[in-house]
């Protein structure tokens, strides 16, 4: 591992010990060649005029590091659709984490390379079932479930550290529950980690895209995990599923703290089941001053909307983190 990523990481440790905000959503694009059922994202794309800039990232990346290290998570839309996706990941990379979320649909041997060689720090790639069929009529595009197993392997190789760098993401519900298991030693054979995330059905503009499962999937779950060390997920976050798929219980949200969302056109919200409610927008104010008032937004405060992976690592990081969380983020978790 690299000196300048060793010091991000300490940094990002340093942020989290001191109760700094931590964690930002970041949507590059609306733009997508997808149509998956749990998304509307791909409907209300705008022209590439119209998103931020890769002076606008620069200047962001800046900003955030006067609030501390943080992950960031680059998303879409498919991320990959703007043809300067490397100088963000680069310019976001030099002061901060980075994990891009992927349908793979574009990936290739050269970009993929170019990636990481621009700092990416991890990957991962949207993979719901183990069949084809399924997971094609998801994305309602044929060869999707080939695409994005051959990303997997192509942005495997390219990274520096192998698979450590590299997962599949699912969203798990009552719908991808009785395949999860298929899938995750599916994850195995290719060499690389797995997550998941329960899928929001409240956020704004959502539209119904499956059942939540019962409680006592968090006991099959945490089997699951204490199973498969490449299940990299908090161990945390599968134990609270259970309390909050069958009462709606979870612990205070972070969100607009420690942890917020910038969406394709700079718009700052809470998070981005709630976009909107933003408090205005980085091309014309101090990411600080958006920050401030992120902080006194009602919005979040009770709810419980949701139980994401985003959440939840706003949960189980936030206010200094766990013993357990810091086990979890250096050891199964760590891209190296």
């Amino acid at each position: 591992m690299s000196l300048a990523q060793l010091r991000r990481e300490a940094a990002f440790a340093l942020t989290i010990a001191r109760r700094r905000p931590f964690n930002v959503l970041l949507q590059v694009t609306n733009r997508c060649n997808m149509k998956c059922a749990f998304c509307d994202f791909w409907a209300n794309g705008v022209h590439p005029r119209h998103e931020l800039t890769l002076d606008d990232y620069a200047r962001l990346s800046d900003e955030l590091a006067t609030l501390g290290t943080f992950l960031i998570s680059i998303e879409g839309g498919e991320p990959l659709l703007r043809p300067d996706l490397p100088e963000i990941v680069e310019v976001l990379s030099k002061r901060h984490l980075t994990v891009l979320y992927t349908n793979g649909w574009y990936v290739t041997p050269a970009l993929a390379e170019r990636l990481f060689a621009c700092g990416l720090t991890q990957v991962g790639v949207s993979i719901d079932y183990p069949d084809a069929a399924r997971h094609d009529a998801e994305r309602k595009l044929a060869g999707t479930f080939e695409r994005a197993w051959r990303a997997v392997d192509l942005l495997r190789d390219a990274a520096p550290h192998g698979g450590r760098q590299v997962h599949v993401l699912t969203v798990y519900m009552e719908e991808t529950r009785a395949g999860f298991p298929e899938l995750l030693a599916q994850s195995r054979a290719h060499g690389v980690g797995h997550g998941i995330t329960l899928l929001s059905r409240n956020g704004f503009r959502r539209v119904p895209g499956g059942t939540w499962p019962g409680a006592e999937v968090s006991t099959e779950l945490l089997a699951l995990w204490r199973a498969n060390d490449h299940f990299r997920v908090f161990e945390e976050y599968l134990e609270r599923l259970g309390p909050f798929l069958d009462r709606g219980e979870a612990p205070d949200c972070r969100a607009g703290a420690q942890t917020f969302n910038i969406d394709h056109q700079g718009n700052v919200s809470p998070c981005i089941e709630k976009l909107d409610q933003s408090v205005g927008n980085v091309r014309d104010t101090p990411l600080r001053e958006l920050h401030a008032r992120l902080a006194a937004h009602p919005a979040v405060s009770g709810c419980q909307a949701c139980y994401t992976l985003c959440r939840a690592m706003g949960q189980t990081l936030g206010g200094g983190g766990s013993l357990r969380a810091f086990r979890d983020l250096g050891g199964r978790m760590r891209s190296a």
